[in-house]
Order: C-alpha cells, then structure tokens, then sequence
C-alpha cells in the first residue's frame, strides 16, 4: 500500500505538469513520425523529379545531336535522306485500301441475278397457271 498510490498524492500542480509533459512527449514523438514519413515523401518526390529531369534532358540532348548532325549535313550541301520508313507506310496503306475497294466493288458487282429472274404469278386472272380446275 505504501506505493499504490504515489501518483495520487501529488499536489494538483505538480499532476497537471506530469499531464502536460505527456502529452508534449506524444506530440512530439508524432511529429517525429510525420516528419519522418514526409522527409521520406519528399525523398521519393524528388528521386522522381530527378528521374523526370533525366529522362527530358536525355531527349533534349538527343534532338540536339539529331539537328545539329542535319545543320552539319546542309551546310556540307548534302540533301536529306529519303523516310523510307514513310514512304512504304504509305504504299502499304493505298495497297489495303485499293484491295478493299476492289473487294467491294467485286461483290456489289457480282450480286445473286436469280433474284431478279422471279416471275410473279396474277392469281386473280382466269387464265393464270396458278388457278386449280374445280
């Protein structure tokens, strides 16, 4: 019995100090945590960052190098080189569309004549083929 209770015996000043400290302790020990779990978001922020700026001055440079080599070529008087790789593109495509309008044409040409043969039948003339002796 005789430490059960130290807490309580204290004067009311002294408990709301304790109290104080506590909490301060604990704002100060989750502060810790938040500027940790930030200074880890912003690390992670600007390796991306870092990576993004790479990645943009790595492109920058190689069109840099692109037309400073097409600069060079002009003034050496050298002409372009052909898009080959356009150049076919293009035939490839008027290929597929030329073939699918053939198709087209082919089978709206060539369509069933059978069904234009039909010959209908006046069921209401006395000397039609269709009328039964009775």
């Amino acid at each position: 019995m005789i430490g059960t209770n130290l807490l309580e015996r204290r004067s009311k000043p002294e408990r709301i100090a304790d109290q104080a400290w506590q909490h301060l302790a604990s704002a100060v020990n989750t502060a810790g945590d938040s500027i940790r779990d930030t200074a880890r978001s912003a690390r992670h922020t600007s390796a991306n960052l870092a990576d993004d700026a790479g990645d943009l001055v790595g492109s920058a440079a190689e069109e840099a190098r692109r037309r400073a080599t097409r600069a060079f070529d002009a003034l050496a008087g050298r002409s372009p080189a052909l898009p080959w790789t356009l150049l076919i593109g293009a035939a490839l495509v008027g290929a597929a569309i030329g073939w699918a309008a053939g198709t087209a044409a082919r089978a709206a040409g060539s369509h069933d004549r059978a069904a234009d043969d039909i010959e209908f039948v006046d069921v209401q003339r006395p000397d039609s083929p269709a009328e039964t002796d009775r």
